[in-house]
């Protein structure tokens, strides 16, 4: 269930029925109304889909996903090394189709993918073999892995925790999956961002608000989520950049006014209004 940041959505969507079946794929979901409800909504909105003008599965669609990804969230290699990750044991929770796991995977990590989506699994099944790269993909619940304890070098779950039911419940499992010493990346969408500020005031929707389950933390409510871990760092990142999802009159005046405006503002006032609350996790 790999998700980034809410937008305004006037999105296409590709029905669920164009999606690949994930197979005979692991499968730990213990299923309640409200899971099921979860799964099925992030099956039929597999994220970044609605921009991709590719057929769904191939090559190039993934490449569409993957070029999208980096230039709306272009910190992300800035801030995650993947390279460094090299022979580590790497779980991605909330794996999405598997675009930020092909770049673990490249980089030698053993990696481990989960989601609550089946259809996304399916993606990233599809994904990982045609970059000739091996992961472990399984439909799972997050908040209730189906691992041992300290198995784990290295957790990453960017952009899940923002729609799962029991966000404190996630976390203590995914420190109860690391092992002594390894690190958590995880991100949540901050409640005092831009983002939410020009939503409100623009009185556009942000995309996804429609899922079953939307979080957003303050910088201190999150830090406190993490109280598990010995040392934690917190970095307020993802900043305005123009829109290819959105059309219209205000989407025009979004890319070019809003997008310019807001980046030539001092960092030291916009750094703590990022959207995203990315955390680095020591246990």
């Amino acid at each position: 269930m790999m998700r980034s940041e809410p937008e305004a959505s006037v999105a296409r969507r590709r029905p669920s029925s164009d999606l690949p079946d994930p197979g005979k794929v692991g499968s730990l979901v213990v299923n309640t109304p409200l899971l099921d409800s979860i799964g099925a909504y992030w099956s039929r909105h597999v994220h970044d889909l609605e921009i991709a003008t590719h057929p769904v599965g191939t090559p190039d669609f993934f490449r569409e996903l993957d070029a999208y990804r980096y230039d709306k969230l272009h910190y992300l290699p800035g801030l995650i090394d993947f390279a460094t990750h090299r022979g580590k044991r790497v779980l991605e929770v909330g794996c999405g189709v598997g675009i930020d796991l092909v770049r673990f995977a490249r980089a030698g990590a053993r990696v481990t993918g989960v989601d609550l989506s089946p259809a996304a699994i399916g993606l990233a099944r599809l994904n990982l073999a045609q970059c000739n790269v091996h992961a472990d993909l399984r439909i799972m619940n997050g908040e209730a892995l189906g691992f041992g304890s300290a198995e784990y070098d290295l957790i990453y779950a960017h952009g899940v925790l923002p729609y799962t039911p029991d966000v404190a419940k996630m976390v203590g499992e995914l420190h109860r999956v690391l092992r002594p010493g390894g690190e958590a990346i995880l991100m949540v969408y901050n409640r005092h961002s831009w983002l939410n500020a020009l939503s409100r005031l623009a009185h556009v929707k942000l995309e996804h608000a429609d899922a079953p389950v939307m979080n957003r933390h303050s910088i201190a409510e999150f830090r406190r989520l993490l109280q598990p871990f010995a040392r934690v760092r917190i970095v307020a990142e993802r900043f305005p950049v123009a829109t290819r999802l959105h059309h219209g009159l205000k989407a025009r005046l979004y890319n070019a006014m809003f997008v310019k405006a807001f980046n030539r503002l001092p960092k030291a006032l916009t750094r703590p209004l990022g959207w995203h609350l990315v955390a680095f996790a020591v246990k």
